[in-house]
């Protein structure tokens, strides 16, 4: 059956998309990988060679798969435009769908369940298989084995992916690897379009990351009360609980992190994206509930909760993308795939850090509709966030490394007991006492801007307060321009009274002294930044390659003393 759609009503196509389609026909091999960044239009371009295979007879049929049951409808509508028609509704049990129909769409889950019946539909006609971000096909064992035996005989398979990578070792199902020299296997693109590619074309909007850290004090099981500064060097325990309590809505950090993530979607309401809409992520349904409850108290706004991946989420979901509601709360639904390209807020208020998560969560807020239109996410000051957020312009493949057949079992045993208590101690056995939240930096473009300052404050508001439609040299020189305002005042007479009082204050510990050298690098990076017109993450990453040692999130009293003698010898 042919496409209704002629083709001069079609979608037109960028340029990478256009690029891709040449390459893709030209090609004529049964499996294709494009990887594009979030936003880029992953969907158009499947559809678009959909579209030509089902309209010169190579395939007779259209078979989408997809992460959620969210995604399927949204797939459907979006096929419509091409005059295709697929069935959203279709069950295994149905074991065929109406004859009015071109394919089906259908989720991992559905695969994992029944391949046998998959697999009858793809040798009964020619099948076009479209594997919508196809990383999780190695989510679970069932998975992988039901997509392979379900379409291993289907006459074409086009995998798409906005983060070719995971978290484990499992392969990905009709994706090439290539084995390089230390045994590792690297998955290996026919297309690849990254975030930084997508920026540089106006496709995708600029990210600011608005890292808050603060004070963090709870109970433990035992009765001990532990109270640390949120973002400082920590074990990978305290950073764990430490975040937890960030977290809490018992405590205050969360209450004054939504009140300053409002009153930036406010500003970029107020001068430019009327419709500017906000998320914040939760990491459980309790949590997200409860950061509703916080929202509504500290701003008098409601907000749309979605808790749970059924057809009456799909519906709040669909509502809430063409509404002009300012808040949505979600736990894992919105986190991947879903459009609703008005989002430009975000709030990550969830303790999963892997990059997979990190960057389907970040591809919410991303998608560009007009020229200067910019996002914001605000996040906890923690190590494994700042640096995804540091690195978020960095293309990854997924890498399989080879496994040692010589592994030391003590070392085995340890890392077990380590995933094991930590699980346990963080699974609710502590007490939020107290937490607070400061403007720790804004990270951009892999660099880090602004000296600390207290939520609720004048300078915080010089920050949340930018303006919403700017280009990305913009939002330089403005932060830019903010750093050196802090420099100025920090450093002026006007700060009498705050230095008579740290005069009089005990000597500085270790943590203390850590963050004053951070500031005083960050304040160099970004004084060379604004001389030579170098990124704040290019200078971070020469100091680092001349100096050694991790970011400066992670590095010692030492290696951020030697950075700094480091870069003023230039």
């Amino acid at each position: 059956m042919i496409p209704a759609a002629p083709p001069e009503s079609l979608p037109s196509l960028r340029v990478w998309q256009r690029k891709a389609m040449v390459s893709y026909h030209r090609g004529q091999s049964r499996d294709f990988l494009a990887v594009a960044t979030p936003g880029a239009g992953k969907t158009t371009f499947a559809l678009r060679i959909a579209y030509d295979l089902l309209a010169d007879g190579t395939v007779d049929t259209v078979t989408v798969v997809c992460p959620t049951e969210h995604l399927k409808v949204q797939w459907s509508g979006a096929a419509a435009r091409f005059g295709i028609q697929l069935d959203p509704a279709f069950r295994n049990s149905d074991v065929h769908s109406a004859t009015d129909y071109h394919g089906v769409v259908l989720t991992y889950a559905q695969i994992g369940a029944d391949p046998a019946v998959h697999r009858r539909r793809t040798l009964a006609r020619r099948t076009l298989v479209i594997l919508d971000e196809i990383h999780h096909a190695g989510d679970a064992r069932s998975w992988g084995d039901g997509v392979k035996t379900a379409f291993e005989e289907a006459e074409r398979r086009l995998a798409l992916t906005g983060t070719p990578f995971r978290s484990d070792d499992n392969p990905i199902p009709f994706v090439g690897y290539e084995e390089y020299d230390d045994g590792a296997k690297r998955s290996r693109a026919d297309s690849l379009y990254g975030y930084r590619d997508a920026l540089a074309d106006g496709v995708v909007r600029p990210v600011m990351f608005m890292a808050y850290s603060g004070q963090a004090k709870w109970r433990t099981s035992a009765g001990d009360e532990l109270a640390v500064r949120l973002g400082e060097p920590l074990t990978k325990d305290l950073t764990s609980q430490a975040w937890r309590t960030a977290l809490d809505p018992e405590g205050e950090w969360i209450s004054q992190v939504i009140r300053a993530a409002d009153r930036r979607l406010s500003s970029l309401r107020a001068a430019g994206i009327p419709d500017a809409g906000g998320l914040i992520i939760a990491s459980d349904q309790n949590s997200a509930r409860a950061y509703a409850g916080i929202l509504k108290r500290v701003t008098g706004k409601s907000a749309t909760i979605v808790l749970s991946d059924d057809a009456g989420s799909s519906e709040k979901i669909a509502k809430f993308a063409v509404s002009d509601q300012e808040w949505l709360v979600a736990v894992r639904m919105v986190s991947e795939g879903v459009d609703i390209p008005r989002l430009a807020v975000g709030v990550y208020a969830t303790n999963a850090h892997t990059p997979l998560y990190f960057a389907q969560a970040i591809g919410r807020f991303v998608r560009s509709r007009r020229p200067g239109e910019t996002a914001s996410v605000f996040l906890p000051s923690v190590v494994p966030l700042l640096s995804l957020a540091e690195n978020l312009e960095q293309d990854r493949d997924h890498v399989i490394k080879p496994k040692s057949e010589d592994q030391d079992p003590e070392l085995l045993l340890e890392q077990a007991q380590r995933v094991l208590n930590e699980g346990t101690e963080l699974g609710g056995q502590r007490e939020t006492l107290e937490s607070s939240a400061e403007l720790d930096q804004v990270i951009f473009d892999g660099g880090s801007f602004g000296l600390p300052v207290q939520s609720g404050s004048h300078e915080e508001q010089e920050y949340l307060g930018l303006p919403g439609l700017l280009t990305p040299e913009q939002i330089h020189l403005l932060l830019q321009k903010r750093q050196r305002e802090q420099m100025s005042k920090q450093g002026g007479g006007a700060r009498t009274e705050v230095a008579e009082r740290q005069t009089a204050e005990p000597p500085m510990t270790n943590a203390q002294r850590r963050l004053k050298l951070r500031k005083q690098l960050n304040a160099l990076v970004g004084a060379r930044s604004f001389a030579t017109n170098e990124p704040h993450g290019k200078i971070h990453a020469t100091l680092r390659s001349k100096c050694g040692g991790p970011p400066s999130a992670q590095a010692t009293i030492e290696q951020l003393e030697e950075r700094i003698a480091e870069i003023r010898s230039w």
